[in-house]
């Protein structure tokens, strides 16, 4: 039976969201809450009703499931909203604007049962899962060293929307926790960060560059360094392809190392050599197959498994309470100038 969704927030991602639940043959558009009168415009548009507030929606046409799109700051009460009401949500990033908000959530999901999926969508890309299991299967033997890379120039224009200048608008939180999220889910938690940020290109109240050193629980070593004020292809968004909004470059955003042999991505060569090891001898490459998979329309496909308890959800609360947690050491470690361990005892809240 089609799935009737709601969707809070029609800003940018929540207009994605509205495109593939209109375009899914699983699923339809049970209406859209958000105060503005542009999203009233989109709910018009879609024929569908509007609502200025989430609860009217939820009450009204009592969904299968809820898409939360909103500004961070509103992630944890919305979604509570829909534990009261016994429906299930799909989260998107971060799942809370801070962890200690995040652990009344993760409380309320474990009393009730009610499934929450985070929409860290990018563990839905077959090639983020064929590198996972790259590294589980142990093709690069015992990883030793990770480098991430997310450089690239917002325009002017982006900055038009004022949040954006202000604490907890930058790229650590809006754009790094991606990165950090597939790093995690790929390597294995990290332990210990430090970190230095900079805003000296625009001088707004958030960071336009920083710089990570990461220890990985199982010892690897990781790199990460994040500006959204340079010119360059380095970033997921700009080497994937993910989204044909960006323009694509084949250049690498990752590249892990392991004691048998390193990769890059996207690009997924495995390099090692075939037969003596050292740095005389030449180096092969054997790329990983994946197929080509939109990672928001299986994300969405799990949506619709995780309402049905068919899935369990691929990013639960407590997972993806542990990214924010990393990124929360980010910023401490860049205030305080030292070592800092993110906080993984991530018990619920009472």
């Amino acid at each position: 039976m089609s799935k009737r969704i709601g969707i809070a927030g029609a800003g940018l991602i929540g207009k994605k969201h509205i495109e593939l639940v209109q375009a899914s043959a699983d699923c339809r558009l049970a209406g859209i809450a958000d105060p503005s009168p542009q999203a009233k415009e989109v709910a018009e548009a879609n024929n569908v009703t509007w609502y200025a507030d989430h609860r009217a929606l939820l009450d009204t046409e009592k969904p299968d499931g809820l898409i939360i799109a909103s500004p961070n700051a509103l992630h944890v009460a919305m979604a509570m909203d829909c534990i009261d009401r016994g429906v299930p949500a799909l989260i998107e990033k971060p799942v809370a604007d801070q962890v200690d908000a995040g652990r009344r959530l993760l409380a309320a999901v474990e009393r009730t049962g009610i499934p929450m999926l985070v929409g860290h969508h990018r563990r839905h890309n077959p090639r983020i899962k064929a590198v996972r299991d790259a590294v589980a299967e142990g093709r690069l033997g015992t990883l030793t060293a990770v480098v991430g890379l997310w450089l690239l120039k917002k325009p002017d224009g982006y900055f038009d929307v004022g949040w954006r200048k202000e604490a907890g608008g930058g790229p650590i939180l809006i754009n790094l926790v991606h990165d950090i999220d597939n790093l995690r889910f790929i390597c294995g938690e990290i332990v210990e960060v430090q970190a230095q940020t900079s805003n000296a290109v625009r001088g707004f109240a958030v960071e336009d560059t920083a710089a990570l050193l990461l220890r990985f629980a199982n010892g690897a070593l990781g790199t990460v360094t994040l500006s959204d004020a340079t010119p360059a292809p380095w970033s997921w968004e700009l080497s994937s392809g993910e989204n044909p909004t960006y323009p694509k470059n084949d250049q690498p955003c990752y590249l892990l190392a392991g004691t048998r042999g390193s990769l890059a991505v996207p690009d997924l060569d495995v390099w090692s050599y075939p037969g003596k090891d050292g740095w005389y001898e030449r180096l092969q490459a054997a790329p990983l197959p994946t197929p080509d998979t939109d990672p928001l329309v299986e994300q969405l496909r799990h949506f619709l498994a995780v309402i049905d308890r068919r899935e369990t959800p691929l990013v639960s609360v407590a997972d993806a309470l542990g990214t924010l947690a990393v990124v929360e050491a980010v910023k401490e470690a860049a205030r305080s100038g030292g070592r800092v361990s993110p906080q993984f005892n991530l018990e619920p809240a009472a």
